[in-house]
């Protein structure tokens, strides 16, 4: 177990809002220093630019579109430019779009892939190549034990993901250890407000919901944890445990 994180360096993908926001401040708190990633975000991404300085550590912005090539694939090299290390890479920004299997599309599915598990995935093999050194973390999602029949573009891509986190464990290691998180019922979707959270109370067992605080909580754990790799932290107060893939749609 390692003692601190303080001098690290972290890019954190979807920085700027939400639970990329709350993970870049508990780093920060912890004495690592900040790569914010953003799209469209740059005044949130400025503001907490500032206030992880105000912290006392090292904080750059930079922009890219997760959904062009282009701009994902020199995420990496342009972080190292502006910050002169890397330590650490969160790949925490998805998108989330509502498709059933009703209506999801060939293209819906394709842009999900994309920023959702290639994205990542990209980012993770350059970091491999131009750090060579330290440790992964990918955002999934409580329901990769089972389905989300609401958003099945979206569940695909963290299926991926979640492969592509123990493929890389393997393959990158022993330099790089790569693991991920699986939030469940944390935050509501953009245009809902504690009401949303609350009414799905009774899908989890511990009976209530959690906080963008226990998701950085678990970050900085896996990064701490020098001899665990591979691995899959579901933080969702044990909603996973109901999750039932040979079951029926439960939407």
């Amino acid at each position: 177990m390692l003692d601190s994180l303080q001098g690290q360096t972290a890019l954190v993908t979807g920085a700027a809002q939400r639970l990329g926001r709350a993970i870049s401040l508990a780093l920060a708190e912890a004495g690592v220093n900040v790569v914010i990633h953003y799209h469209r975000s740059a005044d949130e991404a400025e503001a907490l630019r500032r206030e992880l300085e105000a912290l006392g550590v090292g904080a750059w912005t930079v922009v890219a579109d997760l959904g062009r090539p282009e701009e994902y694939q020199t995420l990496v090299t342009r972080a190292l430019a502006a910050a002169g290390t890397l330590n650490i890479l969160v790949n925490n920004a998805s998108i989330f779009p509502r498709a059933t299997l009703a209506d999801v599309s060939w293209n819906d599915l394709l842009a999900s892939l994309e920023v959702n598990a290639w994205a990542p995935f990209v980012l993770s093999r350059e970091f491999h190549q131009h750090v060579g050194h330290g440790a992964i973390i990918n955002l999934l999602d409580t329901r990769v034990q089972g389905y989300d029949w609401a958003h099945v573009a979206y569940i695909l891509s963290k299926h991926a993901l979640a492969v592509l986190t123990r493929m890389t464990a393997l393959e990158y290691a022993p330099a790089i250890r790569v693991n991920a998180v699986a939030p469940g019922l944390i935050l509501p979707p953009p245009g809902q407000d504690e009401s949303y959270l609350q009414r799905l109370h009774d899908t989890v067992p511990l009976k209530r919901h959690g906080s963008a605080a226990d998701i950085a909580a678990a970050v900085r754990f896996l990064l701490q944890s020098d001899f665990v790799t591979g691995q899959v932290l579901f933080v969702d107060g044990g909603r996973h445990l109901k999750e039932n893939p040979g079951g029926s749609n439960s939407h």
